[in-house]
């Protein structure tokens, strides 16, 4: 009898784990998954997309659960420590999940279909020591934003495409127009001073790391950018206050009315904005600022190997996600820009096929779309892979602000940030 018992409780604790997290279940694989909430209609896509995959793929149960960005970090660490991660995750960052061991290399679970199609810069932008670890789930991108009427009315034809060309057109909006109107919109504040030096430096040919993805802040091309940063506020081209003013009054201004050129996102302009405005690729050349978060996949922390129905079921996943039609849907639904190549060119041409999350009845815009599709090939992005990254990030603020304010060089601020991240 008490053999019976110990069977019967050995079978119930195994039911029990198979029913938490990925493994199989009456014959099917299940996929947790955790995908972050973009919007008050996210939950109501994947609800959807839930549905239609379990109904293509019987063999699979699919498990889709929301999560807050206020809550997600703390959700994913509290579940890992448990052992109970999700076998799909979308967040922003996977570093410290590769330094712990947990993530699958994307090459073991993609179609080669799928991964042919992503935008090269943006699946190259998970990569890490050679490794690729994850998918990029949407895109964003920074692009210079002129308002039109404001360059005409200052005799200036067309946007800058050149440094140069920059600071003719603040000239001549400063003289045309006074105070009234801000010639050049400027954050090198603690909240995105980062994206600033991205901006100025990759396009003066310089960045963060070389090449071979050493440091090389201290470069000749760094040191130029951050002296044109200089020129702009002691020329009195920008808003007054570029320490503390973050892009988001700066983006209500332009929206207004009141400032006639600035680097942002691809939605930057307040709906009810009444501004005619041309975004254009960023001047010298032309490499845009691309945000992307992303979709990793974790190990099975109950097996020692991957299990090949679990790794199809998850490559079955992402083949329906990126097919070309359900991911531009996703697209416009929640507001951003895909990473795939067919997705980009589809919008750009059809984006009034698909409707924008909510009961508006709007629909994408194809003119949009085919604007911004048009700079996520030359986007760069944030060296966060290296573990320097967030002293860099602090570091370049520091130096921007410092040398902005003639408490030093640009040369010698470079300089001592380098020494201090390369050891």
């Amino acid at each position: 009898m008490k053999k019976i018992v110990s069977v019967l409780l050995i079978l119930a604790m195994v039911l029990s784990l198979a029913a938490c997290g990925g493994g199989e279940t009456g014959g099917k694989v299940t996929l947790d998954v955790i995908i972050s909430q973009y919007g008050n209609y996210t939950q109501a896509w994947w609800t959807e997309f839930e549905k239609d995959f379990e109904a293509a793929n019987t063999d699979i149960d699919l498990n889709v659960e929301i999560v807050s960005w206020n809550d997600i970090y703390s959700v994913v660490t509290t579940r890992i420590s448990n052992n109970e991660q999700p076998d799909i995750l979308n967040i922003s960052g996977f570093a410290d999940y590769v330094a712990s061991d947990l993530l699958m290399p994307a090459e073991e679970y993609v179609s080669e279909a799928t991964k042919e199609n992503f935008i090269d810069s943006f699946w190259e932008s998970n990569e890490m020591d050679g490794t690729v670890w994850a998918l990029p789930i949407l895109a964003s991108c920074r692009a210079l934003f002129v308002n039109t009427e404001l360059l005409e009315g200052a005799g200036i034809a067309a946007a800058p495409t050149t440094w140069d060309e920059v600071l003719t057109a603040c000239e001549a909006i400063k003289t045309t127009y006074g105070d009234s109107i801000i010639p050049w919109g400027l954050d090198i504040s603690t909240d995105e001073g980062q994206a600033a030096f991205s901006y100025y430096t990759w396009n003066f040919g310089g960045g963060f790391v070389d090449e071979e993805g050493n440091w090389a802040l201290n470069s000749a091309e760094n040191v130029e950018a951050v002296e044109f940063i200089k020129t702009l506020i002691d020329k009195g081209y920008c808003n007054s206050a570029p320490y503390t003013d973050t892009r988001y009054p700066l983006q209500d201004a332009f929206s207004a009315g009141t400032l006639a050129m600035m680097i942002g996102p691809m939605n930057m302009i307040s709906a009810d904005s009444t501004v005619q405005y041309e975004a254009v690729n960023i001047p010298g050349l032309g490499i845009g600022l691309g945000v992307c978060d992303q979709l990793m996949t974790f190990k099975d922390p109950k097996a020692e190997e991957a299990d090949p129905a679990r790794t199809e079921a998850i490559t079955k996943f992402y083949d329906a996600f990126y097919e070309c039609e359900t991911y531009s849907g996703y697209m416009v639904y929640e507001g951003f820009l895909p990473a795939t190549e067919d997705a980009s060119e589809n919008l750009s041409k059809n984006a009034e096929k698909y409707t924008v999350g909510g009961d508006s009845g709007a629909t994408g815009s194809s003119e949009y779309f085919a604007t911004f599709c048009a700079t996520l090939p030359t986007c760069s992005f944030y060296p966060m892979q290296k573990a320097e990254w967030m002293d860099v990030r602090n570091g370049v603020i520091d130096v921007e602000q410092k040398v902005c304010q003639g408490l030093t060089t640009a040369q010698e601020a470079l300089d001592a940030l380098q020494a201090q991240v390369s050891g």
